[in-house]
């Protein structure tokens, strides 16, 4: 093993929870390292030629001075994006970000993460080994795709999952059955009907339910009240929309009704855009999957309603279940000492785990701070309050700090300066 660094937060991770969370903590001159391979879930396991379902004011990835925006991604760089947002598009707006606030990205792997008496030892592929008091894991959702029981059998090259797929083209011409009935599944059918393949989307409920279809005026940029309906995360219902966008007020509710919240803003659903997209592709509705078996070179599926298909591709659009175990990196040891319900860890004020020091971002913390932890437009809060936990400040006492003007704390003129000139602020306070 080679010899040790040290740093006081090391960042797993860097996506849009990762990337936020560094850009907030090093303006406060916190000392932070951030281990992984930029935007690597977007790049990797999203399908070429996806539109984002977030709205483009819920898509801004968090910093302190609310200056990295897609807006003044789009001016500084001269790339006019579109609406829905380009995946590609914000994949390269992901890369900008991470330019101006850790230039300095690790891209070694975390092989191991272990804790220790005087904090956590994250051991590199490459042998080395990072002490820190802190660690903040943004790994992200890829470990968690979920893959139902009647397809557990089935080899890759019958079934598989929407995030093993950058190109959707290579599944062939059909015939394709997707199972699924949001924007993963829906948008998944038009790329492919699209490339000219044959189409099914298999959905368990009754009917599919579209975005922004009955009070599109309400959510039109040109309704002068729109915002007293609809908050910038952009996430649920109108009414329960507000309570999704205040993660510590959803924290304080009974976990029924956060249950009933968080269901009912994320049950599966499509974005009314891609109607026109879907509209010569065939849905049906109110079906499962009750058996799928192995035909050779295809797949013969059962459903409930007394019907079979037997097509060369089955596709899963099945979403993900959060388990923290199944990050690979976690030592056993580190896993014991983490409280967690339902695969979720159970977090505290900062993102903090039962375990002193160790905080889980993203997709992990849905459970505790409620379903905007999901998206983007969640990385405001966490960041903020992952912060406030780390500095030690109380929330009064930051916020001024962080709506500062950018040249206060120099975000993206390398990690020393900021340092210096963000202590250098604190002081005179």
């Amino acid at each position: 093993m080679k010899s040790s660094l040290t740093a006081h937060v090391a960042i797993i991770g860097a996506g849009p929870y990762g990337l936020a969370a560094a850009a907030h903590l090093r303006a406060l001159g916190v000392e932070t390292c951030i281990f992984g391979r930029v935007m690597e879930f977007w790049q990797n396991q999203m399908p070429h030629g996806m539109l984002l379902r977030s709205s483009w004011e819920a898509s801004h990835i968090a910093d302190p001075d609310r200056r990295l925006t897609l807006d003044r991604y789009q001016t500084l760089q001269n790339v006019p994006l579109s609406k829905p947002i380009p995946l590609d598009g914000f994949i390269d707006y992901g890369r900008w970000f991470q330019q101006r606030v850790a230039p300095d990205l690790d891209k070694r792997r975390v092989k191991r993460l272990e804790h220790t008496g005087e904090g956590f030892r994250l051991s590199l592929e490459d042998g080395e080994c990072v002490r820190a008091a802190r660690v903040v894991v943004a790994t992200g959702i890829a470990p968690f795709a979920h893959r139902p029981p009647p397809f557990d059998a089935l080899p890759p090259a019958l079934v598989s999952h929407t995030s093993e797929h950058r190109d959707l083209r290579r599944l062939g011409s059909g015939p394709v059955v997707i199972v699924g009935g949001g924007q993963s599944a829906l948008e998944s059918a038009a790329l492919l009907a699209e490339a000219d393949a044959d189409v099914e989307v298999i959905v368990r409920k009754s009917d599919v339910h579209w975005l922004d279809q009955k009070l599109a005026w309400l959510k039109s940029e040109a309704n002068p009240v729109r915002r007293l309906f609809y908050p910038p995360t952009d996430v649920g219902p109108p009414g329960l929309n507000w309570i999704v966008a205040t993660p510590g007020l959803f924290r304080r509710l009974p976990f029924p009704l956060q249950e009933k919240v968080a269901y009912r803003s994320i049950r599966p659903a499509g974005a009314g855009w891609l109607l026109p997209r879907v509209g010569g592709v065939r849905i049906t509705t109110g079906c499962a999957v009750i058996s799928a078996s192995s035909g050779g070179e295809r797949v013969k599926l059962k459903l409930d309603d007394g019907t079979d298909r037997r097509v060369h591709h089955v596709l899963l659009a099945t979403g993900y279940r959060v388990d923290v175990a199944l990050y690979d990196f976690l030592a056993p040891e580190l896993l014991k000492a983490v409280r967690r319900v339902d695969g979720y860890p159970l977090l505290g004020p900062g993102f903090e785990s039962s375990l002193p020091g160790l905080h889980f971002l993203g997709a992990p913390a849905a459970r505790s701070f409620g379903p905007v932890s999901r998206f983007v437009s969640g990385t405001p809060y966490t960041a903020r309050a992952l912060t406030r936990r780390i500095a030690g400040k109380s929330e009064r006492k930051l916020e001024p700090i962080l709506m500062r003007p950018a040249t206060a704390f120099a975000i993206g003129s390398g990690r020393a300066a900021s340092h210096v000139n963000a202590a250098e602020y604190l002081r005179k306070r």
